[in-house]
């Protein structure tokens, strides 16, 4: 059994799973818990772990960025976007907050996912960009070549939030090999050690709480930001 810590601060309560946790599982949690934010009966809540080596195919995805059906096991799943990977050495994040009291305005929303990761990478010397009709945070190498370093894949129930991000710390990049990563094929994707950061999980855990009061903290209404 996964050993989790929970905490609450504020209106938002957050849990820690420090061993990979089965996606199904997951997302069943999630949907249990949406329900009962959206009903007032539990907190908003952000929950931080990893999964083991999977591919993940969201309302978006097209089978021919499925590259290699039988490398690692795929889940289909509720949120926007195209293929992603997850697995150990990667966080992610799953956030369900209440969009009828923070704003309900889900590009908002998205915007703030996005510098709620570019200041946890603020943190570690590394300049997380955006990029126009390119979903996720990206980093400009010396080359001239951009690197994916964050995905984002959201879905909105009855403007409950859920699913969210996953930034890669330390996962095997190689597995990557098997799709054509939220259908783009031009660029790659990189993580905080590869780019010279040798961060805990701990260490980014605790950046990415300090950074999530600073930019969910502050309610308010629609609008990007």
């Amino acid at each position: 059994m996964a050993f989790e810590m929970v905490t609450q601060t504020s209106r938002i309560e957050w849990r820690i799973s420090e061993i990979p946790v089965d996606y199904q599982a997951a997302v069943d949690a999630m949907e249990a818990r949406v329900a009962a934010i959206g009903a007032g009966t539990e907190p908003e809540f952000v929950w931080l772990l990893e999964h083991p080596a999977l591919y993940t195919a969201g309302t978006s995805a097209r089978e021919e960025d499925l590259l290699d059906p039988h490398l690692l096991p795929v889940y289909r799943t509720g949120r926007g976007g195209r293929y992603t990977y997850h697995g150990p050495g990667q966080r992610v994040a799953y956030v369900m907050l209440d969009l009828t009291r923070r704003g309900p305005d889900v590009r908002c929303y998205v915007y703030r996912l996005e510098e709620w990761m570019i200041r946890t990478l603020a943190c570690f010397g590394i300049r997380g960009e955006r990029r126009d009709g390119r979903v996720g945070i990206w980093v400009a190498q010396p080359s001239g070549a951009e690197e994916k370093i964050a995905a984002i894949g959201v879905r909105v129930r009855r403007w409950v939030t859920y699913h969210g991000v996953a930034l890669n710390v330390d996962p095997e990049l190689d597995h990557y090999r098997g799709i054509v990563p939220c259908g783009i094929v031009e660029h790659g994707v990189t993580s905080l050690k590869a780019l010279g950061v040798r961060a805990t999980m701990s260490e980014v855990d605790d950046t990415l709480r300090a950074a999530f009061g600073e930019v969910f903290e502050v309610t308010g209404g629609g609008g990007t930001p």
